[in-house]
């Protein structure tokens, strides 16, 4: 019979494994991150930890959703200081690519590279990685009606072009460091351009 916790036990348990599986990213990435070295690290049972979560996978990305969700925090904050009805395509160019930049610089974030995506998201339950992306496109649309856009734009498509733009942030090795800001800012003053 399971081992029944406190509200307070339950809360340190999963204060601590989320600590620690971002401590495990940072420093091992996806693959090489075990169940066997978290519950070392929090110095729980193996069994327990599966009262908690029921993959690894669902506590890295618990912990990757919580990094991503305040960086739309902060990029919602700074819409609606700026959020005026003048504001321009550059001015909100410059805005959005301070924070893919700001994404970057995040460590859990700046170590995943595509594979790692892809391989969490290969491991994660269909409807966790359709929420998250119906999350983004909804967080998306907020964003975006703080400010005059063009007639029927459609907010899953740029949703799915900011996503683009993520993921090739991944490849910046491959687009070269000496090309990759301009490149990247290339890409999000063209979604900017359509939009507004």
């Amino acid at each position: 019979m399971p081992k029944s916790f406190s509200d307070q036990e339950r809360e340190y348990i999963v204060t601590r494994l989320k600590e620690e599986a971002a401590k495990c990213l940072a420093q091992y990435g996806v693959r090489r991150t075990t169940v066997d070295e978290l519950v070392k690290r929090v110095g729980i049972p193996k069994g327990t930890f599966y009262l908690f979560y029921k993959s690894k996978e669902l506590l890295l990305f618990e912990v990757i959703q919580e990094q991503h969700d305040a960086i739309n925090r902060d990029l919602a904050m700074a819409l609606n200081k700026v959020c005026d009805k003048q504001m321009s395509s550059d001015t909100f160019t410059e805005l959005i690519f301070g924070f893919f930049k700001k994404t970057e610089e995040m460590p859990i974030l700046r170590l995943l590279d595509t594979g790692e995506v892809e391989l969490l998201i290969r491991k994660l339950p269909r409807e966790v990685v359709e929420a998250h992306f119906q999350d983004d496109t909804d967080t998306i649309e907020k964003m975006l009606s703080l400010f005059p856009l063009k007639k029927d734009v459609d907010v899953k498509v740029i949703s799915a072009a900011f996503h683009a733009v993520y993921f090739a942030t991944l490849h910046k090795a491959e687009i070269g460091e000496e090309e990759y800001d301009e490149a990247l800012r290339f890409m999000i003053r063209g979604i900017v351009t359509q939009i507004m």
